[in-house]
């Protein structure tokens, strides 16, 4: 059986959102669509039993809520779901081991949502064997596609292109094959970005430019093999990764970022870059784990 797409949920606007672009993803990818709700029980031994029947009901209400978005905005896609006890970020963790893609929403204080610092989403970025999304609130269908020739909000156009970010030094098959494989689904022009410092003294030397070109296009040439059908631009960027990315992010579908499974003597994080997008960027961001150098 295929794994499926889960999309965790807990009432919010963001991780119905996040619902909502999950069940369009599982559609994309042909996989079915699981919503995941987590509740953990009370402090007081004496009242668990009152407490967990209490939960279990507002969380079968939470995902059926979740449930009537996803139909109304997926009627084909195949849905179930499933309601655990335990902590959100171990929850999410062990679920994460199960799905194709986990799917996030990417703003909140409590639940499933947030990025202050500690955290469900970003524990979850940070430990995730697999790839993980993370939706805004508001993001709607719409959004991944271009604008009808009026200017209006349309479905019925291409999508907007998939963005990845490249580090020429250390380019990951997880997340290239990740980010080209979004860009086929899709029908949707790759956008491969890699940022590149200025020279000493703040000076862009052309030579150092020239080189960088040569090196993402080599590292695009296999990829581009594998996807013959995918329409790949290259651009080589100045400046710092993050600002590079948020610039490049502006008006796209998806931004892939890749982050590296690397145990530290504080415990795991996110780099500074990925950090920084899953903070900033309005589109949905794919962060992608590999064994390579962090992003």
């Amino acid at each position: 059986m295929l794994a499926p797409v889960i999309a965790g949920v807990d009432g919010s606007a963001e991780s119905l959102a996040a619902a909502e672009w999950a069940a369009r993803e599982a559609a994309r990818r042909g996989r079915t669509l699981r919503l995941l709700h987590a509740w953990q029980r009370g402090s007081h031994p004496d009242r668990d039993a009152s407490q967990g029947a209490v939960r279990r009901h507002l969380a079968r209400r939470v995902l059926r809520q979740a449930e009537d978005r996803v139909r109304a905005e997926c009627p084909g896609t195949r849905v179930d779901d499933e309601q655990v006890e335990g902590p959100a970020t171990e929850a999410l963790l062990h679920a994460a081991e199960r799905a194709d893609l986990l799917v996030l929403g990417s703003r909140g204080l409590s639940g499933f949502t947030g990025f202050l610092v500690g955290s469900v989403a970003l524990d979850v970025v940070a430990r995730a064997t697999r790839p993980v999304v993370l939706v805004r609130a508001g993001e709607e269908a719409a959004d991944e596609h271009l604008p009808a020739a009026d200017g209006d909000a349309s479905t019925r156009t291409g999508y907007r292109d998939v963005v990845l970010g490249v580090d020429v030094a250390d380019a990951c098959d997880e997340v290239m094959g990740f980010a080209f494989e979004e860009a086929r689904l899709r029908h949707a022009r790759l956008r491969a970005v890699y940022a590149r410092h200025t020279g000493a003294f703040g000076q862009d030397n052309g030579s150092d430019a020239d080189l960088c070109r040569d090196l993402l296009a080599d590292v695009l040439t296999v990829w581009r093999d594998k996807y013959p059908d995918v329409d790949v631009l290259a651009t080589v960027a100045t400046g710092r990764a993050q600002s590079v990315l948020m610039r490049a992010a502006s008006g796209a579908s998806l931004l892939v970022v890749g982050h590296r499974l690397a145990e530290r003597p504080v415990g795991p994080r996110t780099g500074p870059v990925t950090h920084s997008v899953v903070h900033h960027v309005d589109c949905p961001v794919a962060v992608v784990p590999h064994a390579g150098e962090q992003y």
